[in-house]
């Protein structure tokens, strides 16, 4: 079905979760105002059922996204989508604040998600926005182990002794595939793309009380059948950022990730109409228009520090203007079905 009202920019309300390993550093790079909830993540574009996000500007403001993604199909998110996910909505984005440790954790691949939860996994990456002196996170065995022995350091409490840690900074990019055990240390700050899903096997959470005054639930044996123990060169994505281009840091079946630092007048049309592009503002501010220069809100939106829009792949190319300062972007999108995992 294609529905004539051409789509545009789409830009969405806040939706903040509490959560009982967050903070208020969210608040503070949104500039809004905080209260005393302790929010662990901002969910940026998401179309999970009961998290939908809903849009803020245009004609299709008040619509949800899993209703827009229903009328409009690949006039929304594109061929490659549509391929892929059978006309759902394929990712999920967030900003996280652990300003405390999150649980150590995994998830399952498609094959494994579809089987138990008839959803599709959650392969997913990082990119630091922040983090304290000293802060880490853990990504990645650093010795292959056996399930008895998998068992048995759940059980005393040591599992992060195999697990590859990783002193982290600004910019510093993870590449987190369904399988891969891994956990935000305290202190870390991360833009997170996904796929859309909201399936995570707890494995270790240092007998932690919830929000709800209860120990959070543990998902051992899940996350055993789920694991990938093998152990890795490389965990971390090695790159240079440059000002005023668009460097890769992720290409895999699932999406493609640049870091962008538009410095001037920036013409970008990366997916070429073959899937919806968002943009994830990390640092700076920006105007996002439509390339034949008009000024409605159907072409340009302002695009603010700690915000994401949604490119939708109908829209023509677009023009990236920096505000004010240092500008960086994430540009998210799914490439042809022909890349191989990095």
């Amino acid at each position: 079905m294609t529905n004539n009202q051409k789509l545009y920019p789409l830009l969405f309300k806040q939706l903040l979760v509490e959560k009982v390993w967050g903070g208020h550093r969210l608040c503070q790079l949104k500039d809004i105002p905080s209260d005393d909830r302790r929010i662990g993540e901002s969910w940026e574009v998401s179309a999970v059922e009961g998290k939908s996000s809903i849009v803020c500007n245009g004609f299709l403001c008040g619509r949800s996204l899993d209703d827009v993604t229903s009328e409009y199909g690949e006039q929304l998110i594109g061929r490659n989508g549509m391929v892929r996910y059978q006309g759902r909505f394929p990712l999920l984005f967030k900003l996280i604040d652990a300003a405390d440790d999150l649980s150590i954790q995994v998830h399952p691949n498609d094959e494994v998600a579809m089987r138990k939860h008839n959803c599709c996994g959650k392969t997913e990456m990082w990119y630091v926005i922040d983090a304290k002196p000293g802060s880490y996170l853990y990504s990645g065995m650093n010795k292959r182990i056996s399930h008895e022995e998998f068992k048995e350091r759940v059980e005393n409490g040591t599992i992060t002794e195999v697990l590859q840690r990783h002193d982290v900074k600004r910019g510093d990019v993870f590449y987190i595939p369904a399988g891969r055990v891994h956990t935000i240390g305290k202190g870390v700050m991360v833009a997170e793309v996904q796929e859309s899903s909201d399936i995570t096997y707890r494995i270790f959470d240092y007998n932690r009380l919830g929000l709800n005054g209860k120990l959070r639930e543990l998902h051992v044996k899940e996350a055993e059948e789920a694991i990938d123990f093998n152990v890795y060169d490389d965990y971390k994505i090695d790159y240079v950022p440059q000002q005023g281009k668009a460097v890769n840091v992720i290409n895999n079946p699932y999406f493609t990730v640049n870091v962008l630092k538009p410095n001037s007048v920036c013409l970008r049309n990366p997916a070429k109409g073959e899937s919806l592009v968002v943009y994830m503002c990390i640092e700076g501010q920006c105007v996002i228009k439509a390339s034949d220069g008009t000024d409605s809100i159907a072409a340009g939106v302002i695009l603010e520090q700690g915000f994401s829009a949604l490119i939708p792949a109908e829209c023509p190319e677009i023009v990236i203007l920096p505000q004010s300062g240092d500008a960086t972007l994430l540009e998210v999108y799914i490439e042809s079905p022909k890349q191989d995992n990095k």
